[in-house]
């Protein structure tokens, strides 16, 4: 069996109990990774915390610019395994994650696998909140599909992707991706995209079976938030596309627009005209207004980025709510 390792990216100290649980998480897998890297972004405090209290696991600090991107090329850097899993340091995987990841990952063909990612509410789910953005939130959305399937793109925060793309192609762009509080994204999209550019015979699968359960603070379940993230959609959306084509960095996301929104506000309008539930034409809102603001970002991104602005305009347009070896180049919908 191949041997696995699991990186954990951490930037703040709040979330410490969280990161505790995510590492337990990993070591109580049926298929024991081969090591459990957890990588402090820029935070001595935190770094000195995890080497004295975690004992057990690889702890460094990043090494490449303050991001989530940068935080994990940091890990990868040190990475021994032939594959490498990524979890959120809020979330908690499933006992047998990695058994269906290292089985997903058998076939050669396959450059790795993403899973299903539940949302753990930690306050009242809102009623108001459609399945289909629970990507904004960074879950497992309504619409994708039921089982073993090939995908574009995995979700970050819950995937396994062969150390051969990373020594290959590069690891994640770290002009990409979240700082912080601020809900940027495509990272991962853009990596996905660049490896079956390169292998264009192999792919990536999504495996539904490797769950795990990702925390949402109750800010997050608050609708100004929920509009704030599909406008940094926007915005991450835009420079993927700058990056990697308008035809590869939206092929998903015309499929999700054109079909699964559309059976969402549908789905909403039925339940409050037939169920009499309020909160379906609150869904249906919600749909339209997410679909709304991400456009909105996306055009905005699109008209006012010049490609060696990206990550300059992405902090003046959005303010926060609430080794690989040096010279590699550095996503769900």
């Amino acid at each position: 069996m191949m041997t696995i390792s699991v990186i954990i990216c951490a930037y703040t100290m709040e979330r410490w109990d969280e990161l505790v649980a995510a590492v337990q998480s990993a070591r109580q897998q049926h298929t024991p990774p081969l090591e459990i890297i957890v990588v402090v972004d820029h935070h001595p405090l935190l770094l000195q915390r995890v080497r004295a209290q975690l004992p057990d696991v690889v702890a460094v600090a990043n090494q490449e610019p303050q991001g989530l991107s940068g935080a994990r090329n940091s890990g990868i850097a040190v990475a021994r395994g032939a594959l490498i899993a990524f979890l959120d340091d809020d979330a908690i995987a499933d006992p047998d994650w990695l058994t269906y990841f290292t089985s997903s990952c058998a076939d050669a063909a396959v450059l790795g696998a993403g899973g299903f990612v539940e949302p753990y509410w930690l306050a009242k789910r809102p009623s108001w909140f459609p399945e289909e953005f629970y990507w904004v939130v960074g879950c497992s959305y309504k619409g994708l599909p039921q089982t073993l399937t090939p995908v574009r793109n995995p979700y970050g925060g819950c995937t396994c992707i062969r150390r051969e793309v990373f020594t290959t192609i590069g690891g994640f762009r770290n002009t990409m991706g979240r700082r912080g509080a601020r809900p940027l994204g495509g990272e991962e999209t853009e990596l996905s995209i660049r490896a079956q550019q390169y292998w264009p015979e192999r792919t990536f699968l999504y495996e539904p079976r490797a769950r795990i359960r990702h925390r949402i603070a109750p800010q997050r379940g608050r609708f100004r938030y929920f509009l704030s993230r599909c406008y940094a959609e926007g915005l991450s959306k835009a420079a993927l596309a700058r990056y990697v084509g308008i035809s590869d960095g939206l092929a998903s996301e015309w499929t999700y627009t054109l079909h699964t929104l559309p059976q969402g506000v549908a789905r909403g309008l039925r339940d409050g005209l037939t169920h009499f539930d309020l909160a379906g034409f609150q869904r249906a809102g919600a749909i339209i207004a997410g679909l709304a603001m991400t456009t909105t970002g996306y055009l905005v991104g699109t008209i006012a980025q010049p490609a060696n602005e990206g990550p300059a305009l992405l902090q003046r347009l959005f303010r926060p709510v609430g080794a690989i070896p040096r010279g590699y180049p550095v996503q769900h919908l």
